[in-house]
């Protein structure tokens, strides 16, 4: 038992070693660190003052538009995720680190922290934003509780994804390529206009992807819309694509790096 305990506490520092490592490496590197940032907030003010007037939705725009933004802030960041992975792959680094007494988990599991930090980080600037442009929420505190729920398994579940999309790749710039219709997902789901205002064949793959149950979510958590089936179904697909992307990256992490 204390070995076993002893076993997570070295991999929980090593991790925490890790997110520091992530997190500075993004600082280092300001112009994909900003533009990660305030790229959502520049497409909020496009939408919302450039776009809005056109656009038709049951309420105010910005109120319909911030619950999108925030998925596609989770898009974004797992760009970056997995371009950082990709990069850790091809120059060398995880070789020094096998070579030292770090959890080979912890790896991975530092990118994918640092990941949630950033995501969680645009996430509120989206919110203050919104907020200063006349978004209006009217959910609880429980609401925005499960919201922020919500939100944190949908990132996770993106971010394992992107790891695993790194690990696939064979240079950065093809990790880049490879997560572009991470970012390209949200514009074909109910996250800027509503379903019913596509054309039938693409109202159709609009509402049964995933990534359509998490902005209903969140509007509805936040909004007050109504719910039906959507809180289930997002906490399936991100359930579901966390766990096949933690798969999918352990068994990628293994192989690459020689076990």
């Amino acid at each position: 038992m204390s070995l076993t305990l002893q076993h997570l506490t070295d991999t929980a520092l090593d991790t925490r070693l890790m997110v520091t490592r992530s997190v500075r490496r993004s600082l280092r590197d300001p112009e994909a660190f900003f533009t990660a940032l305030m790229l959502p907030v520049i497409l909020m003010l496009l939408f919302v003052y450039v776009f809005g007037g056109a656009m038709r939705t049951t309420t105010s725009y910005v109120d319909y538009v911030v619950p999108g933004l925030i998925v596609l802030c989770a898009g974004f960041g797992a760009g970056t995720t997995a371009t950082a992975v990709a990069q850790d792959m091809t120059n060398g680094i995880v070789e020094r680190f096998r070579s030292m007494p770090v959890a080979p988990s912890s790896v991975l599991s530092g990118h994918v922290v640092a990941s949630l930090v950033r995501n969680l980080l645009a996430t509120a600037l989206v919110i203050c934003v919104g907020l200063a442009v006349g978004w209006r929420p009217t959910g609880s505190v429980l609401d925005w509780l499960a919201a922020i729920g919500v939100v944190v398994l949908f990132i996770l579940a993106l971010s394992w994804l992107a790891a695993a999309v790194g690990l696939l790749a064979g240079s950065p710039q093809a990790a880049n390529s490879m997560t572009i219709v991470l970012m390209f997902l949200p514009y074909v789901s109910t996250a800027f206009v509503p379903a019913d205002t596509m054309p039938s064949w693409l109202a159709g793959f609009a509402q049964h992807q995933p990534m359509t149950p998490v902005v209903e979510t969140l509007r509805g958590l936040w909004m007050g819309t109504p719910l039906g089936h959507d809180p289930l179904l997002a906490v399936i697909w991100s359930m579901t694509i966390l766990v096949v992307a933690m798969l999918a990256a352990s068994m990628l992490f293994t192989r690459r790096a020689g076990g």
